[in-house]
This record gives C-alpha cells, structure tokens and sequence, in this order.
C-alpha cells in the first residue's frame, strides 16, 4: 500500500548536478549518484493511482506505481525485476527519455509529477551494483537463426528479447563498436560508455553474437543473410542528417552537420583517435537547432573551449509551463526545456532563421546571417514568415546544424531486398512488423523516424515478439506496441 501523504510531505527533488566549472573539464556524468534517502522520497510521492496516465506515457508500459512503491519499501531487488519486466535498458532509458510518463503523472496536474525517471535510473544503478543484473540465457535452443542488422537501442533490445527465447541471434554494427548512436551519437557526459558496455556483457552471456564493422549490403548482402538466417530485422537507424542545402554559403568550410562533430568527439574520449577534424576549441560557435542534438553540440563545445557559443531555434520562446488550453494533460507539453548544458554556458536565441552563411573571403564562414520570423501553420502548411529588416550576422567560425533527421540512410541492401523508403524517408510495415520483404522485419528509427530511446526499445520488442511468431515458436514474447501505434502528442 503507498503512502498516501508521500506528495504533501515531500516536494520533487532531483539530485545536484555536479559544478558547472568541474564537469566541463572532463567528460562525465552530470549527474552523480543520488542518496538513497533522497530516491525513497521521491518514490514515496507516487499516489500508485487508480488510473496511472503514467502507463499509458510511457511507450513501454513501465509498472511505474509498482516500483516506485517497491523502492519506497527499500525492496531494491524486487523493484528492478519490476522495471526490467518492461524495459531491457532501464539505465539507458533512465538516463537519455525525456520522460513523457512524468508529462501524463496524475500527481502534475496539481503539483510537480514524480521524479519517475531518476527514480528509474537509480533502480537500474543498485541492480547493476548489487549484482541483480544477471545473464538470462534460454533454457534449450530453438534452432533457428535471427539477424539483426544496427546495434541502436531498437536492434540490442530484439536481440535480448530473441537470444532469451532460445534463437541464435547475430547482430551487425559496422562501427567498430557496438551500441549505435549509444555508443558514438550521444556524449559521455549524458551516458558513459561503461553503462552500456555493461549491458553489452550480459547480453553476450546470453548468446548473442556482435559482428562489428561489417556493413550489410556489401560485406555481406540480402542473399547472405537469407541463406544464413531464418528472419531478418532491420534495425539500422535514421541518420539521415536534415540538411540546409538550399541555404547560400552552405559549402562554406566550417558549416558541418551537428554528427560530424559529435561522431569523432566521441571517438577522442574513447581514446580511439587523438584529435577531432571539427573542433570548438577557441572558435565562435553557432548551433542552428533548439533539440536534443542542438544540446549535445553544446555540450561538446563548452568542454572542447570554445569563445563563445549561440544556439539558434526558428520557433519562439515556449512557455516555462504547460500551456493547458493547446497541451491539455496527459499531452507532452511545449515548454522550455532547459538541458545541463545550457546551464554550462552560451546564449540561445529564439524566433530565427537562417538566411546565409556568410564568406570570409577565403572560403571560411565567418558569420551566420539570421532574421526574425514566425512560424505558423496556414491551410495546415508550415509557413515561415521572415521579418522585413530584421536581419543582422552573428560571428560564427564554426556552423553546426542540428536541424534534425530525414530518415534512414540510403543503402545497398535495401534495394537488395527490394524494400523503399516511405515519403517520410523510413520503412513501411504491417501489423506484424513485417516488410515488404517477405521474412525481413523493421523496428525503431529505420521504422518511425528519429524518435525516443523508449519508442526504440518498445518496438525493438515487439518486433521480435513478431519474429519469434513468425518463426513458430512455443510460448510467447511481451509486445507493448504494435507497429501502427502512436504516442500521447510526443
């Protein structure tokens, strides 16, 4: 039973973040482990709801009352066998959603929602501490053969879901690491590189093989696959980079997009190269793009020593709180979204868009050109309307756009399959998550376009929980999502 005074005894508390001029001198965590007296509390604030919206936020359908009241009770054990009932990559998750199940907390409607996903993150940190988490291997073999093609957290969390039910599963990476945009895309200081080589660890306990630097479609094509394996699921991403081609002075050198300079940041903190070809480090930066990315770039930059730094976004400055009236609870919200990293430093700048990249004379970009706008949706067209004298240069060496994704990339095996790209740059698939490909399966990215780590996990599950139906095998695999299903206005 919860308590149900939890809410009026404790306010929503998060744990500090480390100092801003320590931790952009290394690469990090921002966050160190928080007290376990803190994490009780903050559980003890769950109302473990009649109808728990929370549920219904959160794409995997985490038992979120379940936990948090097990955590409040001190039941580490119990807690993460709870969470890891629904989720394979609780400290992937806990650490990188932005945590749509707290944006549907009934507790929000009144007060501040529950703190579910520090609670969650540190669930996953005491069951890797305590030695809860443990290979699970199936108990006898099926016999039949999966591939999984991207090592993304939709390709890692099939797989999981596929060895434990007894299937060889192989899966493809053709970085020379495994864990997609895990592993190279995302910096440390969001989630270091040991959190997911832990996991890695145990999924390779349990059988599943990792073939790295392979790109399928050329080392190994669709007939390969087909002679090796039973079924095939295509995991592979959207990294697709959202271009400004059509914007004068794109070709400028230092115009990158925001990947190539995140990719090789990565790869120096890795220790797998010594320097990085789109450095900050004393440079005037301009980030065009106000998301996840734009932050990340930002991140980078603080610790890389740039000058100076302005993030661009082409929409106004949101409200700091839910607007009810346009995003009504359980809705995610447009609110301003403050990331660490802003807190480190730099200037953001709303209600923009870029009008040219400006040359130094030497073929350098020198200055971003930008103008006000507004942006507005006209006979349900989004229509951008630039201000008639608004236009000025901000100092700019270094131009990263972080202006989102087109979908997945282009790629040989696609066609070897015989499978196009929807309109929307991604690949279509039936209620069984199943291709045009007869045998050939999509999850994820590849499927929905850029979208959140819980979205990947969630779909990566239920398309082997399709791929084990499809391969007839005995019992069945949990599937929170089916392959038509959508978010709660996220």
């Amino acid at each position: 039973m919860p308590d149900p005074n939890g809410f009026l005894r404790y306010e929503r508390q998060l744990p500090k973040r480390r100092p801003v001029p320590v931790r952009i001198q290394d690469w990090r965590e921002v966050y160190p482990p928080a007290g376990e007296e803190l994490i009780r509390d903050q559980a003890t604030r769950c109302m473990d709801c009649g109808i728990p919206f929370c549920h219904e936020g959160c794409p995997l359908g985490n038992r979120i009352p379940d936990w948090n009241d097990l955590v409040r009770t001190g039941a580490w054990e119990a807690a993460a066998e709870a969470l890891h009932a629904t989720n394979n990559f609780p400290e992937f998750t806990g650490r990188l959603c932005p945590a749509p199940c707290e944006a549907a907390c009934v507790l929000g409607i009144a007060d501040d929602p529950v703190t579910i996903k520090q609670v969650e993150v540190e669930i996953a940190n005491h069951a890797f501490d305590l030695g809860y988490v443990r290979p699970q291997p199936a108990p006898a073999a099926t016999g039949k053969k999966v591939a999984v093609v991207g090592s993304g957290p939709a390709g890692l969390a099939a797989a999981q879901q596929l060895a434990r039910a007894g299937h060889a599963v192989t899966v493809y990476e053709r970085d020379d690491r495994i864990g997609g945009l895990l592993r190279y895309g995302i910096p440390d200081f969001k989630i270091e590189k040991d959190v997911v080589d832990a996991r890695l660890a145990q999924m390779a306990a349990e059988g599943v093989v990792f073939e790295t630097g392979v790109e399928v479609g050329v080392d190994v094509t669709a007939d390969d696959l087909r002679d090796r394996f039973d079924a095939v699921l295509l995991a592979a991403g959207a990294l697709a980079g959202r271009d400004a081609a059509e914007t004068p002075g794109r070709g400028l050198n230092g115009v990158h997009l925001a990947m190539e300079h995140l990719v090789p940041a990565n790869r120096v903190v890795a220790g797998l190269q010594d320097t990085t070809p789109v450095d900050a480090a004393g440079k005037n930066v301009v980030i065009i793009g106000g998301g996840d990315t734009g932050a990340d770039s930002l991140g980078v930059a603080h610790r890389q020593g740039a000058a100076n730094v302005i993030q661009l976004d082409q929409y106004p400055l949101p409200p700091s709180v839910r607007a009810a009236e346009q995003h009504p609870w359980p809705t995610w919200p447009v609110i301003l979204r403050n990331y660490p990293a802003h807190e480190e430093g730099g200037e953001r700048v709303f209600g923009v868009a870029v009008q040219e990249f400006v040359d130094d004379g030497q073929g350098n970009v020198k200055a971003v050109r930008v103008a006000d706008v507004t942006v507005e949706r006209i006979d349900g067209v989004r229509t951008v309307t630039v201000a008639e004298g608004s236009e000025r240069d901000l100092p700019a060496d270094l131009v990263l756009l972080a202006i989102g994704f087109e979908g997945t990339e282009k790629q040989p095996l696609l066609e070897q399959f015989g499978i196009e790209r929807n309109r929307r740059g991604v690949l279509d698939a039936d209620q069984t998550w199943q291709t045009s490909a007869p045998g050939v399966f999509v999850a994820g990215d590849m499927h929905r376009g850029a979208s959140l780590i819980v979205w990947a996990i969630a779909e990566g599950r239920s398309a082997a929980a399709a791929i084990h139906d499809y391969l007839g095998a005995a019992g069945e695999l949990p599937a929170p999502v089916t392959a038509s299903a959508q978010p709660i206005g996220v």
